[in-house]
């Protein structure tokens, strides 16, 4: 019987959106939260595989939840996003490892076309020079 309720479920939310993932990312979180707060709160919406809290200068306020599975994720996100924690409104959000990829690949062409754009540069006046020469002899 219990496989037939995680099937209706399932069969109930089958058309998830492309980016609900397991791993959500949290933004605002008051500084001095711990991880059994961060466990207490997003543990009413299903099993918690992991939470890593951040804890260096740039990291602090943020953290990624890992469920166990996918549908109590979604459930955590239509809850949590927006909700009040000591003053701060929290922001959830699915961990999206795709948009970091290609913001780093986008900025590794962009010095790419840079070094490109500088060769064509010393080329020109490399042959500008020579058409120069060339022409002045005559």
């Amino acid at each position: 019987m219990g496989d037939y309720q995680y099937t209706s479920r399932k069969a109930t939310n089958s058309r998830l959106p492309p980016e609900v993932n397991r791993i959500l990312y949290v933004r605002n979180l008051p500084f001095k939260i711990t991880a059994e707060e961060l466990y207490d709160m997003f543990g009413k919406y299903g099993a918690v595989y992991q939470i890593r809290l951040g804890d260096e200068r740039d990291t602090r306020g943020t953290a990624f939840v890992t469920y166990e599975d996918i549908y109590d994720a979604k459930s955590a996100v239509d809850h949590l996003s927006g909700f009040n924690v000591g003053g701060r409104y929290l922001v959830v959000l699915y961990y999206q490892p795709a948009k970091f990829e290609k913001r780093a690949d986008a900025e590794e062409k962009q010095k790419e076309l840079e070094e490109l754009r500088r060769q064509v540069k010393a080329k020109k006046a490399e042959l500008a020079g020579v058409a120069v020469a060339a022409g002045g002899g005559g």
